[in-house]
This record gives C-alpha cells, sequence and structure tokens, in this order.
C-alpha cells in the first residue's frame, strides 16, 4: 500500500475517505469546541498527512489553546502535514516522523484531552486492536474523547470495538451507520486517570482496509 496516494481520495468529493474525513473533522470540532478552557493536548497516531486535525484548526476558536503531536512513519505524508502546519502558523502542532506503534512517541503529551487513531484498525489484526484499545487509556485525561475509524464491511468489527472500548472505561458518544460506506467511533473515557506506560509496542501494523 502506497500510503501517500492512498490520501487522493480525500480531495474526490463522495468517496467513502471523504465522507469518512468529514466525518472525522466534524467530532474533532465539536470535541475542542466543548472542551473546558485552557491548554488543550492532542495526540494523533497515525496521522497520515494530518488533516483529521490540521484542516479543523486552519479556523477553529481554540486553536492557539492547542498543544498536539502528529506521529505518522512515512516521511511522505509527515512533509505535507509539516508544509500545511507551517502555512496555517500553527506553532503548538509537532509532527513526528516515527512509529506511531509505540508508545514512547507521545511522553510529555499525554494523558491528552483527544486522541486520534483513525487509519488504524483496518490495518492491523483483530488481537492488536484489543491489545490498543486495552491500553488506551493511558493517553486519556478523565473526560478526554478518543476518536477511531474501521471500515463496516464483513466481518463488521465495529460494535465488538465498542464493546472493548466500553470494557476499558470508556462510554460510546457515535458510531456511524453501518450503511455508511466507512466507519467512524466516538469514545468518552470516563475511568481514572491511568500511568504513562513507556516502552511499549501497541500494535503491528499491515495493509489491510482501513
Amino acid at each position: 500500500m502506497d500510503w501517500s496516494t492512498w490520501h487522493d481520495d480525500y480531495d474526490r468529493p463522495g468517496t467513502p475517505l471523504a465522507r469518512r474525513l468529514a466525518d472525522v473533522q466534524g467530532h474533532v470540532r465539536a470535541a475542542l469546541s466543548d472542551a473546558p478552557p485552557g491548554p488543550l493536548k492532542v495526540i494523533s497516531l497515525c496521522a497520515g498527512q494530518g488533516r483529521d486535525l490540521i484542516e479543523v484548526l486552519a479556523d477553529h476558536p481554540r486553536r492557539a489553546d492547542v498543544h498536539a503531536r502528529l506521529v505518522e512513519l512515512d516521511p511522505r505524508n509527515t512533509a505535507v502535514a509539516t508544509a500545511a502546519v507551517e502555512s496555517l502558523g500553527l506553532s503548538g502542532v509537532e509532527v513526528v516522523t516515527g512509529d506511531a506503534s509505540l508508545t514512547d512517541q507521545y511522553a510529555g503529551l499525554v494523558p491528552a484531552d483527544l486522541v486520534l487513531a483513525c487509519g488504524i484498525f483496518g490495518n492491523i489484526s483483530d488481537r492488536d486492536v484489543e491489545r490498543t484499545v486495552s491500553l488506551s487509556p493511558q493517553f486519556c485525561k478523565p473526560g478526554a474523547v478518543l476518536i477511531w475509524t474501521r471500515h463496516r464491511e464483513a466481518p463488521d468489527l465495529a460494535p465488538t470495538i465498542c464493546g472493548w472500548f466500553e470494557s476499558a472505561g470508556f462510554e460510546r458518544v457515535y458510531l456511524s451507520p453501518a450503511d455508511a460506506g466507512y466507519g467512524v467511533g466516538v469514545h468518552r473515557y470516563i475511568g481514572d486517570e491511568q500511568a504513562f506506560v513507556p516502552g511499549v509496542s501497541l500494535f503491528t501494523f499491515g495493509s489491510a482496509r482501513s
């Protein structure tokens, strides 16, 4: 899979990826708007070109409050994200070229107010999805919003993922309809703050459907 050209469908109106992006961005916008006053910490795992967050921050009234770290392995994608961050003057957004599966990448910026795990769960094993969900509380402040994506094709794992999140201390806020052509889930962390555990690998990234 070429993870740079994969983004091209974002710019083709009506494609499942374009509609998924709009859905994710709507929930990102709402999460930032609804967050308490003050600085906001955001992390994005496998951030790609960062469009889930960067395009929202372009005109969001809380943009100056956001301190974000976008972690992505493909340097072509991080180059695009870095250029967008610089052009918009988003001084609080850091783009990192690195392995997003390693918890060390998020040290110093967790627990966060908003966690983005988009484009991951359709590209890793079911076991790794469950593992990532079970370890995600360490990234979240109590009340934090976590947004994730996963295709809804058979076998549809999205309802099971929701169950895993709920078992890990989250409540479901939203799950896109099964017939939407894409899958977006939003969960709020209602558990206690967890200790950050460095040196842990969350998943092994593959090349399935996202």
